[in-house]
Order: structure tokens, then C-alpha cells, then sequence
């Protein structure tokens, strides 16, 4: 169903396009978000100074990048799952996953400001 918008027209009735423009914004936000976590991935691998763990840099960079791809892959199925549910005129999909995404991000950025600190007590 993803990559076959004629599949997901003839289910149900066409919504208010209004709906589904701002569905395909919302899609299009989430699209962004994975780009900023690949560009922090690569930003990562290639500009951070050798931190004081042993490969912390390379698994940081290979964290983000994962991240960003998990996050664009759910971005297409959100849409479509979303796109569905306004033509078939049910509620909308729940989903977990921004507050999950929230955490992830969250603890990253905290465990980067205990690296910065270990790496640099004196400062």
C-alpha cells in the first residue's frame, strides 16, 4: 500500500483535502526529522574528536543514522495508515513512536553531556 496511491484511493470516500494536505505535512515534518538525524549521524562520524570511550563516536554516528532511517520508514507507514483511517472516516492511529523518539533523543543528548564532562573535567 505504500507505494501504490491507487490502492489507497479506492478504499472509502475522498476526505476534505484539507485533511489529507496536512497529513501529507505531517509526513513531510517526520521526513525532515530523519534527514536532521542522518545529517547528525554523519556530522557525527566524520566531525567529533575521538571520545574517551573506545568507538563511542562511531556508535553514536551509526545510532543516529539507524534512527533517522527508522523514523523515515514510519513516516511512510504514518501517512498511509493515517490516509486510510480519513477515508474509511475512523479516528486516527495511535502511535507511541514520537514519545518513544522523544526518549531516545532525550538520553542521547544526556549521555553526550556526560561524555563532554568526562572529557573534559577540569573545564
Amino acid at each position: 500500500m505504500w507505494f501504490d496511491p491507487a490502492e489507497t484511493r479506492q478504499v472509502g470516500h475522498t476526505p476534505d483535502y484539507r485533511f489529507s494536505l496536512a497529513n501529507e505535512r505531517t509526513f513531510l515534518a517526520w521526513i525532515r526529522t530523519g534527514l536532521a538525524l542522518v545529517g547528525g549521524g554523519l556530522a557525527a562520524a566524520q566531525f567529533l574528536p575521538p571520545l574517551p570511550l573506545r568507538h563511542l563516536r562511531e556508535a553514536l554516528a551509526i545510532a543516529l543514522l539507524l534512527l533517522g532511517a527508522a523514523v523515515s520508514v514510519r513516516a511512510v507507514d504514518r501517512w498511509v495508515r493515517s490516509e486510510r483511517a480519513m477515508r474509511l472516516g475512523q479516528d486516527l492511529p495511535a502511535s507511541r513512536f514520537p514519545a518513544v523518539l522523544a526518549l531516545i533523543v532525550g538520553l542521547g543528548a544526556l549521555a553526550l553531556v556526560a561524555t563532554v564532562v568526562i572529557q573534559n573535567p577540569s573545564k
